[in-house]
């Protein structure tokens, strides 16, 4: 069978590698564990995590387009995953777990049904792939990291439940004046002015936890969301040191990429290895009932995580980073800053208090296309 289009489908628990015994401390996605004495909590904590991957038999996309997204939706199921980290993050908190078998918190299933498979849910693949149309992406053709981040941008808007400001930080460069005015001040960004009313979807109440929260805050809560090229065809060695630090910050969400025919979500590091989930399975669609409840064991990965040598990384990848309060955002500031200056590693992006120069003559579109035209060139190698 072509590795391209292995799957777990075709695999047995068995043949999964389990966790490595090893001395080196495990990060994942800000958090700090020990393989030698943290082993169940290492998977607990993994097992937490949203597990999207392809799906079949749901309502066909647009009506009459695919009805399973096998063999072209991977870094869109990854897309699904960084974002809903973020949700995750954002109304139940990094340290929550997922227990197999528990009733969940009515916020946990709200969150899962935002991207159950069909097209009224705001994150689900029908609407990914048919936002990615405006964005040229013919719905069943593969996506890079940073168009999957620009229709999640798209997306959020209509999520006034959660309320994000998401961030796509362009040309490897990080704005903080563009985000602390005109982005996550309470009244910035679009949708500020939509009502606030709570509505329903797919059964579930949104809208009224979060209101009282919402019409005081100071700060709309941050996904940033940093496409990056950090190599040419190969990772460039100088920027390991670097990305392994972004695993290691508290505002860590994982980054998004692959390696020649897959996309996934990498969600921590362990040595030279990188840890992350694999969205190559198919698995039926899930149907909620009737009062929203999802059966959720299929959006969880309950076997040990997949690891790869850092070095097989392809060089283009979107990092993600989460900042709930101001403070994170200033602590985030002053992390990569310290980063920055720090030997033996090159910085993966600038940041900077206000627009260079070089870049105000650029409008959004203009960069937008400039970074489109190189991802495609890249991302032809990665076709599943």
């Amino acid at each position: 069978m072509d590795a391209a289009t292995l799957t777990y489908d075709t695999l047995r628990f068995g043949e999964f590698e389990d966790f490595p015994e090893t001395s080196e401390p495990v990060w994942v996605l800000g958090t700090q564990f020990s393989a030698l004495t943290e082993k169940d909590e290492i998977l607990s904590d993994i097992t937490s995590r949203l597990w999207f991957t392809y799906r079949k038999s749901f309502l066909p996309i647009g009506g009459t387009g695919p009805t399973s997204d096998t063999g072209w939706g991977c870094m869109l199921r990854c897309g699904q995953m960084i974002l809903g980290q973020a949700l995750v993050c954002r109304h139940l908190g990094r340290d929550w777990r997922w227990v197999r078998g528990q009733r969940q918190r009515e916020e946990y299933v709200s969150i899962l049904n935002a991207f159950i498979d069909k097209k009224d849910c705001y994150y689900s693949i029908h609407q990914i792939a048919q936002m990615g149309v405006g964005e040229g992406k013919s719905i069943g053709q593969w996506y890079g990291p940073n168009t999957v981040a620009q229709v999640l941008k798209k997306l959020a808007v209509f999520d006034s439940w959660s309320r994000m400001a998401v961030h796509v930080a362009m040309d490897n460069t990080v704005v903080i004046e563009e985000i602390k005015i005109s982005l996550c001040a309470p009244c910035a960004g679009a949708g500020c002015s939509e009502a606030a009313a709570p509505r329903e979807m797919n059964g579930c109440l949104e809208g009224a936890c979060a209101m009282a929260e919402e019409e005081t805050a100071l700060w709309r809560p941050l996904v940033l969301l940093i496409p990056l090229r950090l190599g040419l065809t190969d990772i460039n060695e100088a920027y390991i040191e670097t990305l392994k630090q972004c695993f290691m910050m508290p505002q860590s969400l994982g980054v998004i990429g692959g390696k020649p025919n897959s996309a996934h979500y990498f969600i921590g590091f362990v040595g030279e290895e990188l840890i992350y989930l694999d969205p190559h399975t198919t698995q039926p669609a899930v149907e909620p009932s009737e009062d929203g409840q999802v059966p959720d064991d299929s959006y969880h990965c309950q076997h040990p995580p997949c690891r790869m040598d850092i070095c097989e990384l392809d060089p283009s990848i979107a990092a993600g980073f989460f900042c709930k309060t101001e403070d994170d955002f200033d602590d985030w500031c002053a992390r990569i800053r310290k980063m920055s200056c720090s030997r033996g590693s090159l910085p993966m992006f600038e940041l900077v208090d206000s627009q260079p120069s070089h870049l105000i003559n650029f409008s959004d579109s203009d960069r937008l296309e400039r970074f489109f035209d190189s991802e495609d060139e890249e991302f032809e190698i990665l076709s599943l």
